[in-house]
């Protein structure tokens, strides 16, 4: 332990296991002062309901189509996305020499996107709902993750309000973006599903250190790490019966938190009514720990990581569900962290320790938000 006290003020890197990188810490940069760029502080004053607004119920959206007149969640295909169902298939030319077939590679994707409007009130965030207006959203996760899945699965079941899938997509991202500064265009509550025919770089990283351990370790790595951080005690800042959150070892964001299941589980379809309750509570823990930070909307990017859709056997054993989230707020609710320079050419780099990190979310209170007492 007096070991681990000395990297609270010495320049150091961390490993992170999960991606098999590593991340440079420097605790002392803390007291550096700051001219930079500043966050415009967010706008807590906005409508239940905004007429303007594309995802507020009966609404009319961008591409012509009007919202129902929902009560809780309501999914839709994306009337922008990122990825084509239908588009000619990409056959690299045969007659490419040697080092155009080895460098300038690219392979087509094909895929369906999704958005979730989480509550059909406009000026509501994770944080300002209850854990049990959660359950649906994460109901709604389930459901899009298994209609996706193959029929041969035992955990596939057909969605009548999403449709059918034109083919076997690989991988589904089910993630949030929140905030302006995380580039979301529309602060009605809402998420997004991207389904793709490939699997993506950072669950591949993650899938591969998890393969790697378990043939080296025979057990599970993110097994194993919640057991170290429960013994630790250090990063912790919340935990349930069912679920740990923690400011990652290796965390490159100020106040990045990892939750993983208590229990290893691949995907969501695993959950039990009780454990995906217990999720919302530990969801609705984090996103109130956050906005109470600062007294700000806390900008944030969360996305979960589960089981790829057309998984092996290999793959499915050794996937660990955990949901990642990366804030970018550094010192108050106007000065961020950017990810420039050093990060960009050579590593990523964080100022204040995890366990400073986790400590001050720790100690805050993931019950009521600040709003609240407005």
């Amino acid at each position: 332990m007096a070991e681990e006290r000395i990297l609270d003020d010495i320049s150091h890197r961390r490993f992170n296991a999960l991606r098999n990188s590593w991340v440079l810490v420097s605790p002392h940069r803390t007291k550096r002062p700051w001219q930079g760029q500043q966050e415009a502080k967010s706008k807590t004053l906005l409508p239940e309901y905004d007429p303007e607004c594309y995802l507020c119920p009966g609404n009319a959206r961008a591409a012509g189509d009007s919202n129902p007149q929902y009560d809780s969640t309501f999914a839709f295909v994306n009337d922008y996305s990122a990825v084509k169902e239908t588009q000619p298939d990409y056959v690299p030319d045969a007659t490419d020499d040697d080092k155009s077939a080895l460098l300038l590679q690219a392979e087509a994707v094909k895929g369906k996107c999704f958005v979730i409007c989480f509550n059909p009130k406009h000026n509501l965030t994770l944080a300002d709902i209850a854990p049990a207006e959660i359950v649906p959203i994460i109901n709604t996760w389930t459901s899009i993750y298994q209609a996706h899945l193959p029929a041969s699965s035992p955990h596939y079941l057909p969605s009548n309000v999403i449709g059918k899938p034109t083919q076997q997509y690989t991988y589904m991202q089910i993630f949030e973006n929140k905030g302006a500064a995380m580039g979301c265009s529309n602060p009605h509550p809402h998420g997004q599903v991207w389904t793709t025919t490939s699997l993506p770089e950072e669950p591949s990283l993650e899938i591969a250190s998890l393969t790697a351990y378990r043939e080296k370790h025979s057990r599970c790595l993110l097994c194993d790490y919640v057991q170290t951080e429960l013994k630790k005690q250090e990063r912790i800042v919340y935990e349930n019966d069912a679920w740990l959150a923690v400011v990652p070892w290796w965390a490159t964001w100020p106040f990045e938190i990892l939750l993983l299941s208590k229990n290893c589980k691949s995907c969501l379809p695993e959950f039990t009514a009780p454990e995906a309750e217990l999720l919302a509570a530990a969801i609705s823990q984090i996103a109130k720990r956050y906005d109470n930070l600062f007294e700000t909307s806390f900008p944030y990017s969360m996305g979960m990581h589960q089981a790829p859709l057309n998984a092996t056997e290999a793959e499915r054993t050794n996937s660990h569900f955990h949901i990642h989230f990366y804030p970018p707020l550094l010192r108050s609710a106007t000065v961020r962290k950017f990810l420039v320079g050093y990060e960009m050419l050579a590593e990523p780099q964080r100022d204040i320790t995890p366990e400073q990190a986790a400590k001050r979310l720790r100690e805050l209170d993931g019950v009521n938000c600040f709003r609240k007492a407005l």
